[in-house]
């Protein structure tokens, strides 16, 4: 009784933290001292700053090299493709409608890795995660993106320029970032110890400050559309993705932190781009912020259930 305690305390230790932020977030919001243009403003200072920030400082100071084991991203990253496959067949025969279809299946498989992946991680595992949660996080964001682009534009009536997908690729800060922490790290190059101190400011604004933004801009009112298909999206996003990519990483003998890693990346809530991707090409965005309110809530019971889960059998 005292071990199956000890791992529900754990698990709460991981998630909790979250959920609290994030309901502060709701609350702000709520009696006004914080607003949708703080919201923004805030998104836009974490994607563009603050996270690349945290990501480049965590990564240049890990002990990269060329022995270092690129398995874990690459086998994630085929995982996603399979179960990106996977949804489209079996949205397929549930959702006529080609364009709902595109944004359930988006819904589904791209998680919020930068912000509450990367925070489960950390409460998990502290600061020496970054070597792995880097790594798997750079590679799957950027596979994120060029799926979401293609998917959405097939189903919306747009195409997917190759050179378009690159660019935005290119763009992306959180890549600039993690791909110049890799040349950093490989290179053995080091930056003034004031240019490290001053960027570690804002790399600690990250996680309090990008949760909040979160937790202000659940829209609970968006809910009350759609909701069949959202739950759809959900139950793939919450139970298909994370049982697949874990049972898979499981069979291939990971075990501890790079299990863990695949775990509670894989069960992080659909992430906030979905959206605004949806809303830039004129899809369904309510039905995606029907999806991402849906998993931010349910993924803090989910992703609680399966750290207890993989702690009782002594996995991560």
């Amino acid at each position: 009784m005292d071990n199956f305690l000890d791992v529900l305390v754990f698990s709460f230790s991981i998630t909790m933290p979250i959920f609290l932020i994030l309901a502060l977030g709701v609350l702000l919001h709520r009696i006004r001292l914080i607003n949708d243009n703080f919201v923004d403003i805030a998104s836009k200072l974490v994607f563009n700053v603050t996270l690349p920030a945290l990501l480049f400082i965590s990564i240049s100071k890990s002990n990269i090299n060329q022995d270092t084991d690129l398995s874990l991203v690459i086998f994630a990253m085929l995982a996603v493709t399979i179960t990106y496959i996977a949804l489209e067949l079996f949205m397929s025969f549930w959702i006529a409608d080609k364009a709902e279809r595109a944004v359930l299946v988006q819904g589904a498989f791209r998680s919020n890795m930068g912000i509450i992946g990367l925070a489960y991680c950390v409460n998990a595992y502290g600061n020496e995660v970054f070597s792995v949660a880097a790594v798997y996080l750079g590679g799957v964001t950027i596979l994120f993106n060029v799926l979401s682009v293609i998917g959405l534009s097939r189903a919306l009536g747009k195409n997917p320029s190759l050179m378009g997908i690159i660019k935005g690729i290119a763009k992306n800060p959180l890549i600039i970032a993690i791909v110049a922490a890799f040349i950093s790290s490989l290179s053995g190059l080091t930056l003034p110890s004031t240019l490290y101190k001053t960027g570690s400011y804002f790399a600690q604004m990250t996680l309090p400050l990008a949760l909040l933004c979160a937790g202000a801009s659940l829209s609970f009112k968006s809910l009350k559309n759609g909701m069949f298909g959202a739950i759809l999206a959900s139950v793939g996003k919450l139970i298909f993705i994370p049982f697949a990519l874990t049972f898979g990483g499981y069979l291939l003998d990971y075990r501890g932190m790079e299990l863990g890693v695949l775990f509670l990346m894989s069960s992080a809530p659909t992430a906030s781009a979905s959206y605004i991707m949806v809303r830039a090409m004129k899809g369904n965005s309510t039905l995606a912020a029907n999806i991402i309110v849906i998993t931010t809530i349910a993924s803090l019971i989910s992703t609680s259930i399966g750290v207890t889960l993989l702690r009782s059998f002594n996995l991560i």
